[in-house]
C-alpha cells in the first residue's frame, strides 16, 4: 500500500495532527515514515560566531523541531527519518517526497480558507505538484 509516507510540518497545533494522522497510516501500511520541516537558512547566523564554534555541536531549531515532531512517531513504534530542509516549505516537501520515492504525502489543510486559498497555499502547491498521492488531512479541531 504506502510503503514510504512523507509528512510535512511546522510547529503549530494542525501540523502535530498532521503528524499523527501520517503516523498512523504509516503504522497501518508498514512502511517507513518520513517528517519534513522547512527553514529558512538565512536564519543561520554563522558569521555572527568566532571562528572557532562555527562547526561545534550547536543545534538548530528545526532540529528540535524535529525530534520533538517524532515522538508523535516513537509513541506508535515508529521510527521516522527526519529532514531539516531549506527553502519554501512546499519545495522542500516536494523534494524529499521525490528524493524518498515517497509513495504518500500528508499535509494539513492549513492555509486552505479564504484568500490563501485563491492565492496558494502550501497545501494546495503539494497537491498539485507531487511525485504521488497526496493527502490533505482537515486538521480544524487541531485550532
Amino acid at each position: 500500500m504506502f510503503e514510504k509516507v512523507v509528512v510535512g510540518a511546522d510547529d503549530s497545533s494542525t501540523a502535530r495532527e498532521a503528524v499523527r494522522f501520517a503516523a498512523d497510516i504509516a503504522k497501518l501500511a508498514g512502511g517507513e515514515f518520513h517528517i519534513v520541516t522547512a527553514f529558512d537558512p538565512k536564519s543561520i547566523r554563522m558569521e555572527d560566531l568566532p571562528q572557532e564554534f562555527r562547526y561545534t555541536a550547536t543545534v538548530h531549531p528545526a532540529d528540535l523541531l524535529l525530534q520533538a515532531l517524532s515522538s508523535l512517531a516513537t509513541e506508535r513504534g515508529l521510527e521516522p527519518v527526519l529532514h531539516a530542509a531549506t527553502g519554501d516549505p512546499a519545495d522542500a516537501i516536494i523534494r524529499v517526497a521525490e528524493r524518498e520515492q515517497a509513495d504518500l504525502v500528508v499535509v494539513g489543510n492549513k492555509g486552505m480558507k479564504g484568500v490563501r486559498r485563491v492565492l496558494g497555499s502550501i497545501p494546495n502547491t503539494v497537491a498539485h505538484r507531487a511525485p504521488c498521492s497526496v493527502l490533505i488531512v482537515d486538521t480544524g479541531a487541531a485550532t
